[in-house]
């Protein structure tokens, strides 16, 4: 299989099912963005994330399967093929949060981004997450995708962030609060 078609050199690109849009299509920014967030996912198991590290491959896995979603029109043929986003992944996101949350201490303040690299890197995901998250919000008020794909985001998203945390406290580096007014830390 070439890696290049020369398709998109006009600034369109096929969706799954066929069809042609713009590349900058709402769908197709939708689906890039949920590709970066796969990526960034990608950049935080690099950096070593321990026992997080399977959960960010089931990760992973789901957020190919919610690309697809978003790269099929559900009028097409192929939209009976691909996999679904299912209910219980939500469910499944909630119960993984609670559990981290559990061996966590109390958070009494806003939290800077930061700590081990895999933590750093949880962040960075995160905030991609939340970026496909509003780039889902109006396909989903279009009725184009089922709002699953939006509550999964929306899920994964504070996953990710209890991830980081978890990721810090793992390796016994603290959180760093936010101090509003604070002086610059050196």
């Amino acid at each position: 299989m070439k890696i290049y078609t020369r398709s998109g050199d006009s600034g369109q690109t096929g969706l799954f099912g066929g069809g042609r849009v713009p590349k900058d299509d709402p769908r197709v920014a939708a689906y890039g963005e949920v590709d970066e967030l796969n990526a960034a996912v990608g950049v935080a198991r690099a950096a070593g994330l321990g026992a997080l590290d399977p959960v960010c491959q089931e990760i992973q896995d789901a957020l190919f399967t919610v690309g697809a979603v978003l790269a099929t029109p559900g009028e097409t043929r192929a939209a009976a093929h691909i996999p679904r986003i299912e209910d219980g992944w939500v469910g499944a996101l909630e119960s993984r949060i609670d559990a981290l949350q559990a061996e966590l201490p109390p958070q009494n303040h806003f939290i800077l981004p930061g700590g081990t690299p895999g933590s750093a890197a949880l962040h960075l995901a995160r905030t991609v997450c939340r970026r496909a998250e509003r780039a889902v919000v109006p396909l989903v008020r279009g009725g184009e995708v089922d709002g699953l794909a939006l509550r999964y985001l929306n899920r994964l998203s504070d996953l990710l962030f209890v991830m980081a945390r978890a990721a810090n406290h793992r390796a016994g580096v603290e959180d760093v609060p936010w101090i509003p007014g604070g002086t610059p830390r050196r």
